[in-house]
């Protein structure tokens, strides 16, 4: 059994009938499409407190109730990513009130901030990366959608 050696907490955030991504420029790379969220950090008590942290940074936003609904494990040097993929909806958000290095730092690129409708047409149009996660999203919508509607009760 190979050691966890990163966990990242990922966010399919919802805002009305639109997906919340970013949209990564690199210098030398075709854009691309990412969904809000990245690493666990020492400090946070969950992997969800995590989410909410990377929410706040990527956006300046906050979440209403999250759901685990995915987990991808990649195979990383010295052992295992898994990423933490949770469905949420955007209650707020403030684009000035942004914070981390990936917006001080010019050389990481450029961060947009874009909403595109939460269809799998839309969402097929993009380069949306990890490819794991944008097949189950597409493969998903209407599900992740309802999940985040309906209070889910277990009998």
């Amino acid at each position: 059994m190979s050691d966890v050696v990163r966990r990242s907490a990922r966010a399919i955030l919802l805002d009305g009938d639109e997906l919340v991504l970013i949209k990564r420029t690199k210098p030398g790379r075709e854009p691309y499409w990412v969904t809000v969220g990245g690493g666990v950090e020492a400090d946070d008590d969950t992997i969800e407190a995590a989410l909410h942290r990377e929410v706040f940074e990527e956006l300046g936003g906050t979440v209403g109730r999250t759901e685990l609904v995915y987990l991808i494990t990649d195979k990383l040097d010295g052992g295992i990513g898994v990423q933490y993929i949770f469905a949420a909806r955007l209650l707020t958000m403030d684009l000035a009130a942004r914070t981390g290095t990936e917006f001080s730092n010019p050389e990481r690129g450029d961060y947009e901030v874009v909403r595109v409708p939460f269809t799998p047409d839309a969402l097929g149009e993009l380069n949306l990366m990890p490819p794991q996660l944008a097949d189950f999203i597409a493969i998903n919508t209407q599900a992740l959608a309802s999940t985040l509607v309906t209070p889910v009760r277990m009998p």
